[in-house]
């Protein structure tokens, strides 16, 4: 254990009030937060007992199953006194970060526990990374990859009441005919079992989710996933003498743990889709998550928001001779905001964030006009 770039984690011991209120019949959401971020001062550092911290910190190391990480209370001690680079980060008020009583020490200390368990697991993800990504090989996608699976799609027998139940077996009905039929869904959309027919996905179909009680493994599309599709779809059929001219585009969609691509082992990230755009001398392959953020953090500690700061990593630690893949290969990722921006700009990060500041962090809003088109954007060669 030791301070390492990249691995800065945060915590939040502020006193915060939020209060909703009614003008003119709009509501306002007004917050406020008692403290500061700050490091934790040295001299406050002094009143921790590391013996205790180093020892929690071994038990939190059996839980995790980090059997091949070492520390002693120095190299704890030295990581929160690290300044290049900085380490942690504590929201707090005065009287946590600078202690005056024995309850306030005793209130830091287990901020300080607290940070260290969260740094423990960075720290051990980023190294186990940057092993893996030394380890890491290219390969073409086949038929035989786990993302290609059969869809089992479940229907109740009974609905809550007469109506809903009769609804229910016609529908199975419905869709036993299309399997049976075997040829339409695969050419094109389906009234029976809601799907988005895009001849550039690797598969068909793609089952959009349209009915609360219907369920399918593997899961069908939500609404910012289906629409995603659709605006690619869309972008592709008006581009393919433009933008496109010359390249070829594929999409995939990535299944979760045990099937799909994932990153960040510890937590497990899948993003949604897999993108592929090729022309002579270069593949992209480009990572999409479309999903709400109206709960994200700040950036700094959003790791599905920096992932294409990861892949820019990979990229140059998986670089090979052009001839062992048919050209350059370049890594991207982007997270396709589902929460507009005009709802997300003042509670994102510090509240001052425009479209080109998310822009150039990989986070786009769903948008195609004249002044802003998110998939010209993602899908730009020079980005």
């Amino acid at each position: 254990l030791s301070p390492l770039a990249g691995a800065k984690v945060f915590l939040d011991r502020s006193l915060q009030a939020q209060a909703i209120e009614t003008v003119s019949g709009a509501f306002t959401d007004e917050k406020a937060q008692a403290g500061r971020n700050r490091r934790i001062p040295a001299a406050s550092l002094q009143l921790v007992d590391w013996s205790r911290v180093h020892l929690e910190l071994l038990a939190y190391r059996e839980q995790r199953g980090y059997p091949n990480l070492a520390f002693t209370p120095q190299d704890i001690r030295a990581v929160f006194e690290s300044a290049d680079p900085p380490c942690h980060e504590l929201a707090a008020e005065d009287n946590l970060a600078e202690p005056k009583t024995l309850a306030d020490i005793a209130a830091l200390s287990e901020a300080v526990l607290a940070l260290a368990k969260k740094y423990t697991d960075r720290f051990y993800r980023l190294r186990q990374e940057r092993w893996a990504s030394k380890r890491m090989r290219y390969s073409e996608v086949r038929d035989t990859d786990p993302n290609f699976q059969d869809y089992v799609v479940r229907v109740p027998r009974a609905g809550t009441d007469g109506d809903s139940a009769t609804r229910n077996v016609q529908l199975l009905a419905d869709i036993k005919h299309l399997i049976d039929e075997g040829e339409r869904i695969y050419q094109r959309e389906t009234a029976e079992l809601p799907n988005i027919h895009f001849d550039r996905h690797l598969y068909q179909p793609l089952l959009v989710q349209r009915y609360a009680k219907v369920t399918s493994k593997p899961p069908a599309l939500n609404e910012s996933e289906h629409r995603f599709v659709e605006d690619l779809r869309r972008y592709c059929r008006q581009e393919k003498d433009g933008a496109l001219t010359g390249k070829e585009l594929f999409l995939l969609r990535n299944q979760g743990r045990g099937q799909g691509v994932g990153f960040f082992a510890q937590r497990g990230f899948y993003p949604d889709f897999i993108l592929w755009l090729k022309d002579a001398s270069t593949q992209r392959i480009v990572f999409v998550e479309p999903h709400g953020m109206i709960h994200a953090g700040a950036y700094a500690h959003d790791d599905k928001a920096q992932l294409h700061e990861v892949l820019g990593e990979l990229e140059r630690e998986m670089a090979r001779p052009p001839a062992a893949t048919g050209g350059e290969v370049r890594l991207d990722s982007y997270i396709i905001s589902a929460t507009s921006f005009e709802d997300l700009r003042p509670k994102y990060d510090d509240g001052n964030w425009n479209l080109e500041r998310f822009a150039a962090r990989h986070i786009l809003f769903p948008v195609r006009d004249e002044s802003y088109d998110y998939l010209a954007r993602m899908l730009a060669t020079s980005v």
